[in-house]
């Protein structure tokens, strides 16, 4: 047996150490690039692959590129050292490129390319690039392989997937292991078909599997979602059963789903009970109070998040201004957003606070500033802030301001003949015929139908004033996919 300090007198070992314990920047990293050509070790895969992924774990990922492009005819090592390499990186197009070009110079795929490579697929988005995959797969017979199965499966669950090909391709497999039941349970939320999450974990605990964290995670946002926190409790006590330690990710799941499902008490012990918590995890809590009407402790926990040295961040601020402007703390919300714009918490108001405002503003009888703060933004109005200005002017019987919001709306939305039909009313209570007549003709003019039963119409006005329910479930939904991504891919 050759010695190590004789495996290193080897050309080979001693760029192999250099990789392992001296490469630390660009200069080392091209000076070893120099030295594999002038030997002619490029294509050794062992040096070519530790090149490889230490060009990607000091961010150089583009000199790893550049490498692999002068290789005649790289091993098809290399080739998966480097679609990993990119598809960890979420560098998207450049392993489908590296896939490409190994079929072109007749490169055969082994069942360690395809996994990263969906994964890649999956996470930009390219469905179409992934069908094409698929077929390659089942040509060259690794269909059985359990992990290409798996991100064929994450392919299908992701954002610019088809759940219904998933649950096919899933009813198909001969053998399911956890990550296969996990990937369909996150395909069903992402797509908030939450009834079948909450199915397809039933079913997945008859088949006598045990769920990972990521499975968990997502039951629990399904739970939140729908309210269920009866399940959610159930889940909870499985955990805790299995002696799983709470960390923030897990913890924040938890604190999400009690508090959405009012159930206050329970959502801050599990806070409290945490050792680490986020910035994500204190939103949840001022969320909550937010949702129970609770303004006053939702504001409370804001500057409590602030003492304890927490960093607010946009999706706090969005929060405690819902729960203002839900518990009608219009002073205490004209202050927080004050702040805000002076930039006490150094972030830039956004879209979404300027909504919660004029939410706030408008609940409160104060339209006027409500459209003097629409004036003076720096956004262009959306439709939440329109229906919102709309139903608190027709609240409070002013119906010349009630006026403008229908105005916008149709410019945001022309094709959308309910805008047209709040106009027209809004016109009748005012008995402005003339102008009546003007908003149906122009609705008869775009083809379109006043088919919207009046009972529709006026839920349509409760809704929108303003739209604090259906805002605080989308802001859920995201905080849901937030805790969701700091999980590792499941793919």
């Amino acid at each position: 047996m050759t010695p190590p300090f004789a495996q290193l007198q080897t050309p080979i070992g001693h760029i192999l150490h250099v990789l392992t314990a001296r490469c630390a920047g660009p200069n080392h990293v091209r000076q070893v690039q120099a030295r594999l050509v002038v030997l002619d070790l490029s294509s050794n895969t062992t040096l070519a692959s530790r090149f490889i992924n230490v060009c990607h774990s000091l961010g150089l990922s583009h000199l790893a590129l550049r490498f692999f492009a002068h290789l005649p005819r790289p091993h098809v090592f290399i080739c998966n050292t480097l679609i990993r390499a990119f598809s960890l990186a979420r560098t998207p197009h450049v392993p489908f490129s590296v896939y490409a070009h190994m079929r072109k110079n007749s490169i055969h795929p082994n069942n360690f390319t395809f996994p990263f490579l969906l994964k890649s697929l999956a996470d930009s988005g390219e469905f179409r690039q992934g069908l094409c995959v698929h077929t390659h797969v089942v040509k060259i017979g690794h269909l059985e392989d359990i992990f290409v199965r798996n991100s064929l499966l994450n392919l299908y669950a992701s954002g610019g997937g088809d759940m219904a090909l998933c649950r096919q391709m899933f009813d198909e497999m001969p053998h399911r292991d956890v990550v296969s039941w996990t990937v369909l349970i996150t395909g069903y939320r992402k797509v908030r078909r939450f009834g079948d999450v909450l199915m397809a974990f039933e079913q997945m605990l008859l088949s006598k599997l045990d769920p990972n964290r990521v499975t968990i995670v997502n039951v629990w946002a399904a739970c939140s979602s729908v309210r269920e926190a009866g399940m959610g409790m159930w889940v909870h006590d499985f955990v805790r059963r299995r002696c799983w330690e709470l960390d923030v990710t897990l913890g924040t799941a938890l604190v999400n789903m009690y508090m959405r499902c009012g159930r206050v008490d329970e959502g801050l012990k599990a806070f409290h009970s945490l050792k680490e918590k986020s910035a994500l995890t204190w939103n949840m809590v001022i969320k909550g109070l937010a949702l129970t009407k609770n303004g006053d402790g939702a504001v409370s926990w804001f500057y409590k998040m602030q003492r304890e040295g927490v960093k607010v961040d946009e999706e706090t601020l969005v929060a405690v201004l819902s729960a203002c402007s839900q518990s009608g703390l219009i002073e205490k919300g004209r202050e927080i957003f004050s702040a805000l714009l002076n930039g006490e918490f150094g972030i830039s108001a956004g879209i979404k606070h300027y909504e919660c405002v004029i939410d706030l503003l408008v609940r409160g009888g104060c339209q006027d500033d409500a459209l003097e703060l629409i004036r003076q933004m720096p956004h262009e109005p959306t439709k939440t802030m329109c229906r919102a200005i709309l139903a608190g002017s027709t609240a409070h019987g002013k119906l010349n301001l009630s006026e403008l919001s229908p105005r916008k709306l149709i410019e945001l939305e022309p094709e959308n003949g309910a805008h047209y039909v709040l106009l027209s009313d809004l016109y009748t209570e005012m008995g402005r015929w003339s102008d009546v007549e003007k908003a149906r003709g122009l609705m008869k003019a775009r083809g379109l139908q006043k088919d919207l039963d009046r009972r529709f119409l006026e839920r349509r006005l409760q809704d929108s004033f303003p739209e604090s329910h259906s805002s605080s479930d989308r802001a859920s939904g995201r905080e849901d996919d937030m805790i969701s991504s700091s999980i590792v891919s499941v793919g």
